[in-house]
């Protein structure tokens, strides 16, 4: 079993994302903070929602980037205000956070 462990962050990109593909709208996004620079770290997009994934859905999400969630890791939520440097009024936003480690043999 690996002993590595990384961080996953879980957010709403509210007014879309350009990678690792452009959305139109506002869309979920994981990613896995690794060593290396942020554009290499594994991410996985939803489609354009404000629907808040499923647990299944970031379990799937995070196995589909070769990882699961530590032992005895749970989801942390915390809120926050969306960057004041937006076109559209300062929200709250809601951000997501688990420890992860890698699969075994690698992405599903």
């Amino acid at each position: 079993m690996s002993k590595e462990i990384f961080g996953a962050r879980l957010a709403l990109r509210c007014c879309g994302t350009t990678k690792p593909e452009r959305t139109a709208g506002p869309c979920w996004q994981l990613y896995v903070a690794k060593a290396g620079p942020v554009g290499e770290w594994p991410t996985f997009t939803w489609p354009t929602t404000t629907a808040i994934p499923s647990l299944d859905e970031r379990r799937n999400a995070l196995a589909y980037l070769g990882f699961i969630p530590a032992e005895d890791a749970e989801w942390e939520w915390t809120e926050d205000t969306g960057p004041d440097y937006h076109p559209h009024p300062v929200r709250v936003i809601l951000l997501g956070a688990v420890k992860v480690r890698p699969l075994e043999n690698g992405a599903a």
